[in-house]
């Protein structure tokens, strides 16, 4: 699979924000001969780059283009440059109206979806970025990664989480098993059971309206969804099926089971330009703070947002990336929103340094748990454990051996195993991130290192990957505690330490004082000090010194 990363400070969270996205761009821009792009300032009106097949690189008026949205966008880029071949990432009217978490879609399916990166590139007056690359990268190597890709197409079929989940139906495979043990976040994580997953689950999609699978440029997983209907809503095959992530937050978190509105929702948030995760879990915020009477018909503009209603979820989708009325407030996510509004909205507001909770409850997965509560970005889970793969002695287990992990612990437990164990799945996410390597393909520890010595002609070790993502994890920290974070940042929302209303977890709320114990250990594994601040030692160790201008006086 080919990856990309974006990284700059959340205009969301106000600290450190990286986004990885997939598809085809990332290819075609390493084949322009770069390996990266920086992009500082703001231009005096609205530009776009353009990368050509030579390398040249130009910065065009965009003045055209803003106001489009990104198919429109990209349809009028083509036909400007007459390079149908080319790619683009771009962002639509969420970026341009500086909506806090506003997203960047390459092509018209491929999101840089958390932390608000489109809003950076709005604030820099910048529109899009189109490459067309026809280089092919030199290698070290060639010859071991050709070897490797074989490898992993062969096997891929002998890896069931492969060749019956993702290859088949894609993420959330398990959607309906997650309702049922109470992974399943729903009515804005208080539900606990959504009664009619079994609508809205990548099954009900495969067996009514999905078309087809696809992947990647040249990925033998092919996971994503692709999804095709007239009625009511036109939803074409180009604008992307939605993720497990988004009929999870457009879905059962807003009480929503009708699955095509879900699949429509998910297309107006790539043509606006909207992370799904933030734009569903600050709905089904503002439909629990109407439901509270918090918010009223006076505030919504008339808007019934009652839970379930998914008419009025994809007309706030439109107001959220325009500003208008509710939606100027909703922009802001959930934390931003809650202070605006007051009345204990805050209560309601499933985020943790201002990033909106993703589709995996902490309260069944206290390793998730953790780094929700300590990853620099805030709530993600893409760093962390999936806490229900290492419950046992298996080959997910053994793998992580190599970041330091001690052996399997159930799902619901904050010992010093799981904590360990926590560790080494952040690091081996970092590891991954920084490599631009996609976690859904069956990577070994050993397997990535052995292509990345076969690509560069490094000398590189197991080892130098722990560290790697040690180096990561604390220069990121760094750069939050400069930003004015602190320790007391690092804290789930309080209704995570209660049971849900409903299911599996209804008498499954965290232990707080347990669950800071296990931080405090996090830390100290870390190399932190008890406040979370990284110690001078550690960073001389990891070769970073010169990041101590960011320790606090």
């Amino acid at each position: 699979a080919t990856r990309d990363c974006v990284g700059a400070k959340s205009p969301l969270t106000g600290g450190y924000a990286k986004s990885e996205s997939g598809g085809v761009w990332p290819m075609e821009f390493k084949r322009t001969g770069y390996d990266g792009l920086i992009v500082e300032g703001k231009a005096e009106h609205p530009v776009y780059v353009w990368i050509d097949a030579a390398g040249k690189v130009e910065i065009r008026d965009a003045r055209h283009l803003w106001g489009k949205d990104v198919q429109e966008t990209q349809a009028a880029i083509a036909e400007e440059l007459g390079e149908p071949r080319a790619r683009t990432t771009a962002i639509g009217p969420a970026g341009e109206n500086l909506v806090k978490y506003a997203c960047i879609m390459s092509d018209l399916k491929d999101a840089h979806g958390r932390g608000g990166m489109g809003a950076v590139m709005g604030s820099k007056n910048l529109k899009a970025i189109t490459v067309r690359g026809t280089r092919m990268p030199e290698t070290a190597d060639p010859e071991t990664i050709k070897e490797k890709a074989k490898w992993f197409a062969r096997n891929l079929q002998d890896i069931p989480i492969f060749n019956k989940g993702y290859s088949a139906l894609g993420t959330g495979a398990t959607m309906e098993v997650f309702n049922e043990v109470g992974n399943l976040p729903s009515y804005n994580f208080d539900g606990g059971f959504f009664a009619e997953t079994d609508k809205i689950s990548p099954v009900a999609m495969a067996n009514s309206i999905r078309i087809g699978m696809e992947g990647c440029a040249a990925c033998a997983v092919r996971c994503k969804r692709v999804v095709e209907f007239e009625e009511p809503y036109r939803v074409t095959a180009e604008l992307g099926a939605p993720e497990y992530e988004t009929l999870g937050t457009l879905g059962s978190c807003c009480g929503i089971s009708d699955l095509k509105a879900i699949c429509r929702a998910n297309q107006l948030c790539n043509l606006y330009g909207l992370d799904t995760i933030t734009a569903g879990m600050t709905i089904a915020f503002a439909m629990e703070c109407f439901a509270e009477g918090i918010l009223t018909l006076a505030d919504t503009g008339g808007l019934d947002l009652s839970w379930g209603n998914a008419e009025a979820m994809l007309e706030l989708l439109g107001m959220i990336a325009r500003r208008e009325g509710l939606g100027d407030l909703l922009a802001e996510g959930t934390k931003r929103a809650a202070q605006r509004l007051g009345r204990g909205s805050l209560e309601y507001a499933m985020q943790v340094k201002g990033l909106e909770m993703p589709m995996h409850d902490p309260r069944l997965k206290n390793g998730m748990g953790i780094i929700y509560a300590v990853a620099p970005n805030g709530a993600d889970h893409n760093v962390g454990p999936h806490d229900t793969a290492f419950t046992m002695e298996n080959a997910a287990i053994d793998h992580l051996r190599g970041m330091g992990a001690l052996g399997p612990v159930p799902a619901q437990d904050l010992s010093t195993t799981k904590v360990v164990n926590t560790k080494a799945a952040h690091l081996w996410y970092l590891f991954c991130d920084s490599a631009l390597a996609c976690i859904f393909v069956p990577w070994t520890i050993q397997n990535l290192v052995d292509l990345i010595r076969a690509a560069t002609g490094w000398e590189y070790t197991v080892y130098e990957a722990m560290l790697l993502g040690e180096r990561v994890a604390t220069l990121a920290r760094l750069f939050n505690l400069r930003e004015g974070f602190t320790a007391a940042d690092d804290q789930l929302p309080k209704r995570m330490f209660k049971g849900t209303r409903m299911g599996a977890l209804q008498n499954s709320g965290i232990d707080p004082a347990k669950m800071d114990e296990a931080i405090r250990q996090f830390y100290g594994l870390m190399g932190w000090d008890s406040a979370g601040v990284p110690t001078r030692g550690k960073l001389e160790e990891l070769g970073i010194e010169w990041a101590a201008e960011c320790l606090p006086a």
